[in-house]
């Protein structure tokens, strides 16, 4: 079964690259009996690539079952996964089977597993090792067979870390890790799934589906949706429902969600023809950032050089007698700006002479004077950097390339850009990865 069919079956709307990845590693891992992990925020959809999963495979007949870890209190979750005997703990009026029994020979899928308590991680472990298990209260080990699917949206290393999660239990559970992408990665699916929501609210509700114009489309394809899939879905009939217009403009989408212009960067898109150039405008921003930075970096490495050594600096004095003995020309493209410094000033540089022994064998003060200068300095040619923004641009994305080692999303997040946006810049400048 291709990817096309998959995505028909179980209503799944997109065409990016790393959900077609996700998508795959779903279905080739789906005949096997493998635990998966998956992971992604919240939002993303990670309970369909569960049903995916179970249904191509050779449990597909027997039941699969979805527990929320974090939402069955702490004290009953034992009970609710391996069951308990009669008078276990107060309540247990009789035995009662746990998912783990009733679930036998088919497929549960534990969401939010990173709050599962510590204790049930153990006897998870367990299940997932030999499949054995023992009903809450009782003293005779069951046997089952069942495949566990987990998914979860926080990091389980920083869970280990804080030993909240067992890592032996992670190892355990990702044999097959898949990611689920987040929406903002997902940028040329975001108007497609507006689309399917804004349609399938029309024909519940028999009236005619919205559309937004190009301005508003652009808006909400920058968007950077944290709360994923679902903020989209009531976005779409929030708009269904308010707006009178069924054309939806920029502003009218403004207007209904707020917080949808609100971005870090000092300007919004406002049509589909910009988009590129503001695309471009967010590496040039980040260019200015890090050559910012690496000026005043430079400045603490002089500053620390010139303490470290006790080095002589010219003071004004010197630095206006060697300006008045330049010609007029070189005055006019020469300027110097020293900052005052906490080391000690020194009114005359030194030089040291050295003799084949590598010893200082005499030193002797520098004197700027006008008959020094003119022997001493030569013109100078300046030298016009190419400040093309073109070759800025592509400078930067070799670098990251290369820093990744061609990992494009690394390098895309490096950058400050979507990936769609990064592959679209290699093909321009045909950069060879």
């Amino acid at each position: 079964m291709n990817l096309q069919s998959i995505k028909q079956r179980f209503g799944i709307i997109g065409i990016s690259p790393a959900l077609d990845n996700a998508l795959s590693t779903a279905i080739r891992v789906a005949n096997t009996d493998l635990s998966v992990l998956i992971t992604g925020e919240s939002g993303v959809g990670k309970e369909v690539f569960s049903k995916i999963i179970h249904s191509m495979s050779n449990r597909k007949h027997n039941k699969l079952i979805a527990v929320n870890c974090g939402a069955i209190p702490e004290g009953t979750i034992n009970s609710e996964l391996f069951g308990h005997t009669k008078g276990a703990f107060t309540g247990a009026t009789s035995d009662r089977k746990g998912y783990f029994e009733t679930v036998n020979g088919g497929t549960i899928f534990l969401d939010e597993i990173g709050e599962m308590p510590l204790d049930t991680q153990t006897f998870l472990l367990r299940v997932l090792e030999s499949g054995e298990f023992i009903r809450v209260g009782a003293s005779k080990m069951q046997t089952t067979d069942v495949r566990v699917i987990a998914a979860t949206n926080v990091t389980l290393e920083q869970a280990i870390d804080s030993k909240k999660f067992r890592e032996d239990l992670f190892y355990r559970l990702s044999t097959v890790p898949i990611q689920v992408p987040p929406l903002r990665e997902r940028q040329e699916d975001i108007y497609l799934l507006f689309r399917k929501f804004a349609v399938d609210f029309a024909e519940q509700y028999k009236r005619s589906p919205i559309k937004l114009d190009a301005q508003a489309q652009a808006i909400l394809e920058n968007y950077n949706w944290p709360g994923n899939i679902r903020e989209l879905k009531n976005v779409a009939e929030q708009l269904s429902v308010l707006s009178e217009d069924k054309i939806i403009s920029a502003q009218q989408l403004a207007d209904q969600y707020p917080k949808i212009i609100k971005r870090d960067l000092p300007s919004v898109v406002n049509n589909k023809e910009d988009k590129s150039s503001f695309e471009e405008r967010e590496i040039l921003y980040k260019l200015l950032f890090d050559m910012k930075g690496d000026l005043n970096d430079l400045k603490k490495v002089i500053s620390e050089i010139v303490q470290r050594n006790n080095l002589d600096l010219p003071n004004q004095q010197d630095i206006q007698i060697l300006h008045n003995s330049l010609p007029d020309s070189s005055k006019e493209r020469t300027s110097y700006s020293f900052e005052e410094s906490n080391t000690k000033q020194h009114t005359t540089p030194t030089v040291f002479e050295y003799n084949d022994d590598e010893k200082i064998i005499d030193s002797k003060p520098i004197i700027l004077s006008s008959e020094h200068s003119k022997d001493t300095f030569h013109p100078t040619e300046e030298v016009i950097e190419n400040l093309s923004l073109e070759e800025m641009e592509k400078d930067y994305i070799n670098k990251a390339l290369k820093k990744h080692r061609g990992k494009r999303r690394e390098a895309s997040k490096e950058l400050g850009i979507s990936e769609r946006t990064l592959y679209r810049k290699i093909k321009q400048y045909d950069i060879q990865e």
